[in-house]
């Protein structure tokens, strides 16, 4: 595979942005197998937007040749209270995790916060070192990370969250970080001061994030309301009505996704064509609506393009496209699905647990 075969896997959504494509041209001149990262709160149970968004892209990595790896972040977890603080049940909760990504993303490698930061002596060393080159203004900046702000009631150990986010990147000697768009604030943090302490500078890479099925949030106008409205309208386990899990069974899917907000002839910011664009597209270039045939029979097509244009131009009907995004997610989801069914200890901390 040529270079440019591998940046067009690299830039395939769920990508959205990278920063930046030339450097990582060079990276791949250079590097035959670049070392990434993308790291995880361990939390609650698995949706289309954690392990399926997530792990199609790591598919495209691995792909490309790239070694790739889930950072399981139990500290940070703890840090912003997942699990209400329990230790010892982030660490179950992590072995779960551990194992969706291995079944989804074959070749993928693990690693545990705690195992790093026990294995890299210099850890503490080098978070001191970052922080005394990043003011305290542009850290309460990047605490959107957390999906908080300096608005939020905090405790100080949250606010060495974006620090720690930082140096993991150094101390797993990356080429490429890889996270959602909430988490651009922290990576541009690292691309400004990583080369003031002559450390090596990452390549940045940033997926789509899927929202909710719920109708978009409307953002405020302060300096953070673009973040706000990400993180806000993202899909999110602490609003499960609004979010496809992948334990969901068929029904459970059909009845989420057919209660989504999705006015007809509506492109914009419409969750059940971000679902076929950034899921039923990237496993198949053929996607198929089936109408009523008084309404002109089946559509195919081969390109989300395509799909969007006859949505807007009503020639689709949302309960139809409704009906063939749920059959898309349900073959997608149903060998993750079955896994668990055959692996059901590894869900036992989730049994009558609060998590957040």
């Amino acid at each position: 595979m040529d270079i440019y075969d591998k940046i067009d896997l690299v830039k395939r959504p769920p990508t959205e942005e990278i920063v930046t494509e030339e450097e990582l041209e060079t990276l791949f001149e250079n590097v035959s197998q670049p070392k990434h990262y993308i790291g995880l709160e361990i939390s609650g149970l698995l949706h289309l937007g954690s392990l399926i968004i997530i792990g199609f892209k790591i598919n495209d990595l691995i792909k490309a040749g790239v070694k790739c790896k889930i950072f399981l972040a139990d500290w940070h977890s703890y840090i912003n209270n997942k699990f209400e603080g329990d230790l010892s049940k982030i660490d179950r909760a992590s072995k779960y995790y551990e194992a969706a990504f291995k079944f989804f993303c074959p070749g993928v490698e693990v690693v545990k916060g705690s195992n790093l930061y026990t294995e890299k002596e210099d850890y503490w060393n080098n978070l001191i070192r970052f922080s005394k080159n990043i003011s305290l203004s542009r850290n309460v900046r990047c605490l959107t990370i957390l999906g908080r702000s300096e608005k939020d009631k905090l405790d100080f150990a949250q606010y060495l969250y974006p620090p720690m986010q930082a140096v993991d990147i150094k101390a797993m000697d990356l080429d490429i970080a890889h996270a959602g768009m909430d988490q651009r604030k922290v990576h541009m943090l690292v691309r400004d001061t990583f080369p003031k302490l002559k450390w090596k500078t990452p390549v940045v890479l940033h997926h789509h994030l899927l929202p909710g099925l719920s109708a978009p949030v409307s953002s405020g106008i302060d300096e953070n309301a673009h973040d706000d409205l990400l993180i806000s309208s993202k899909m999110s386990k602490s609003k499960p009505w609004t979010c496809v899990f992948i334990h969901d069974s068929g029904e459970e899917v059909r009845e989420k996704i057919g209660k989504a907000w999705c006015p007809q002839g509506l492109v914009r910011n419409n969750p059940v064509l971000e679902i076929a664009k950034y899921i039923s597209f990237h496993e198949s270039n053929n996607f198929t609506v089936d109408r009523p045939s008084k309404f002109g029979g089946p559509l195919t097509f081969s390109s989300y393009e395509d799909l969007e244009k006859s949505f807007e131009d009503k020639k689709i009907h949302p309960m139809d496209l409704k009906t063939a995004v749920s059959e898309s997610v349900n073959r997608i989801i149903t060998p993750v699905r079955e896994y668990f069914k055959a692996n059901g200890d590894l869900l036992d901390v989730y049994n009558n647990e609060k998590t957040t």
